[in-house]
């Protein structure tokens, strides 16, 4: 059985309110320098897979990849346009990690 108090929660900071797990979750989810470039690319805005590819500067298929495990983990969503998908920070937390302040809903 684990010590962890799973009820708790940060009170200032980046992850300000986010729940142990959520925020782990998120954390691992981001930790690897190019999902940390795509975050970078992304801010708050919702840019197409391809606009990644070309910032980043490698394949679209490892880019999909990092994209799908964010995706999976919460931190991002994603909405298809015809044969485009874009994608945006889906994690307030996150938002904040990356600098920029909460969007709007």
């Amino acid at each position: 059985m684990s010590n962890i108090n799973a009820t708790c929660k940060f009170e200032q900071g980046l992850l300000a309110h986010a729940e142990l797990e959520d925020a782990s979750r998120s954390l691992k989810a981001i930790a690897h320098p190019l999902r940390l470039q795509i975050l970078c690319k992304l801010g708050i805005d919702e840019v197409s897979v391809q606009d990644i590819v070309e910032s980043v500067g490698t394949s679209q298929s490892n880019i999909s990849q990092h994209l799908g495990v964010m995706r999976d983990k919460g931190v991002l969503a994603s909405r298809k346009v015809a044969n485009r998908v874009y994608y945006r920070i889906e994690d307030d937390a996150i938002l904040r990690l990356v600098g920029e302040r909460k969007r709007q809903h």
